[in-house]
């Protein structure tokens, strides 16, 4: 499956304050068992932008972006998993949220498809920080985008 561009969001300050008010929720993708693969569920009232990260014979590889419409799922890696860890960054087209993590992995701002996690700003990709998930090697994984109550300070739970 192709990705698509979503606008990029910018700037520290704005990132700091995206960062609260959503979290991420992840599970074994089992309800579905017969349709292996790794899904993302948009479950906000935003569209919402997705690139993934993972181990692959050419070395650790990013992609981007799928585009996630409000309230439905899309599957971002079709077929069985092959590897155990799966790294997973997302930001809605209005500005209001931003699922990230500690792991930093190169980006680009439109459609993309990178080799590599050195040195992301010297060959002109942007460096974000994405969420592992450590998928047990299951076949396949679904990874629920929510918004947070505004009681979360820290937009996880």
């Amino acid at each position: 499956m192709k990705s698509r561009s979503v606008r990029r969001l910018q700037g520290a300050a704005m990132a700091a304050t995206l960062a609260a008010g959503v979290t991420f929720l992840a599970a074994p993708f089992t309800a579905l068992a017969a349709r292996a693969d790794f899904r993302v569920c948009n479950g906000t009232q935003s569209l919402v932008g997705v690139a993934i990260g993972y181990r692959a014979e050419a070395g650790w590889t990013t992609e981007g972006w799928w585009r996630i419409p409000a309230t439905t799922c899309k599957s971002i890696i079709e077929g069985p998993l092959s590897s155990r860890y799966y790294y997973l960054y997302a930001e809605d087209a209005d500005g209001k949220g931003r699922w990230a993590g500690p792991v930093n992995l190169c980006i680009a701002e439109n459609e993309f498809k990178i080799v590599g996690v050195k040195d992301c700003f010297k060959r002109g990709y942007q460096k974000m920080g994405f969420r592992e998930y450590d998928t047990g090697e299951q076949a396949s994984w679904m990874v629920q985008l929510t918004e947070a109550p505004h009681s979360d300070a820290t937009g996880a739970q």
